[in-house]
């Protein structure tokens, strides 16, 4: 059945405080300026709001006035978040610093739910080395499948997009969604995580263009120069099948369903994506019905049969 959740991907420039302020007052400003981002897409009820990376951090700041102006905000900023996410019945991807209880930092991203409850936290696993060596970031080690109402998330940040590692985890454990929070914009990286992975792809750029990619690459929506927030539906009840043996089933399911069933073509890469709109049967069921073969299973078959048929 259709499983519709509206993301909204919050993208303006890390904003700039006075570097002169008490530390108490920058974070309340810098807490206003995140009420400011929010009301720009509250009105159109997303299920999920993203923020990019170190969302509450001015650059104004050395790495030592970094570090006072964090123990002053403590959790201060993630508190002003759940409360928004409580009040308006969505989740929010908070991404900032955290410090942990043996006084260590790591590269967050924090899940919180529609009570104001943490979901899910994801360290940043592939930090650039001066994170580490100068800041004092300690890397991250899993890559949580993080549970929501509408479907499962994985997380990445930023530097996270060039390591085949955590994205053959991400591909292995199949999230519906990656949420990418960022200072880096990735390129052809973020299409190619979303196609790889199978999953859409949601990412919340400091200052640059965010962007929603469904899993076989297509651009949904982006923001633009004039808006730096974008809010779009997506629908999570969809596979990825390849062209080849599928064409007359395709047919065949759009003339039972009509409009309930979808077929999105990027074009030239002779992978599809279906998905189902109705609320009576879910992608799985047409699937099954009409005996869809899916893009992995075909390019294992295919594997299977050069394996078994290569010439000694």
């Amino acid at each position: 059945m259709a499983r519709f959740v509206k993301i909204s991907s919050l993208c303006p420039a890390p904003y700039i405080v006075d570097p002169q302020l008490d530390y108490s007052i920058a974070v309340d400003e810098m807490i206003n300026h995140w009420n400011n981002q929010f009301s720009q897409v509250l009105p159109d009820k997303p299920d999920l709001i993203i923020t990019h990376e170190a969302c509450d951090r001015s650059p104004v700041y050395s790495l030592e006035s970094r570090l006072e102006y964090y123990r002053v905000r403590g959790n201060k900023v993630r508190d002003f978040m759940r409360k928004v996410a409580a009040e308006n019945n969505c989740y929010i991807a908070y991404s900032a610093a955290r410090e942990m209880l043996d006084g260590t930092w790591r590269n967050s991203t924090q899940i919180i739910d529609r009570n104001g409850n943490i979901a899910g936290i994801y360290d940043k696993n592939h930090l650039v080395i001066e994170e580490n060596t100068e800041a004092g970031i300690a890397y991250g080690k899993d890559a949580p499948i993080i549970k929501c109402d509408f479907g499962t998330i994985g997380c990445a940040i930023c530097f996270d997009l060039n390591f085949e590692e955590l994205r053959l985890k991400y591909a292995k454990a199949r999230p519906d969604l990656i949420v990418f929070s960022s200072m880096y914009h990735g390129g052809l990286m973020q299409n190619y995580w979303a196609y790889s992975c199978r999953a859409h792809f949601a990412g919340s750029i400091a200052g640059l263009q965010g962007t929603i990619i469904s899993p076989v690459g297509e651009t949904i929506a982006k923001t633009t120069n004039y808006f730096k927030y974008i809010t779009v539906d997506v629908n999570l009840d969809c596979e990825v099948i390849h062209l080849d043996w599928n064409w007359d089933k395709i047919r065949a399911a759009k003339e039972k369903y009509g409009s309930k069933f979808k077929m999105s073509d990027p074009g030239y890469l002779g992978a599809v994506l279906i998905s189902s709109e109705s609320d009576e049967v879910t992608i799985n069921d047409i699937i099954k019905e009409f005996d869809f073969e899916l893009l992995d299973d075909y390019f294992n078959r295919s594997l299977a049969h050069r394996h078994e048929n290569l010439v000694p």
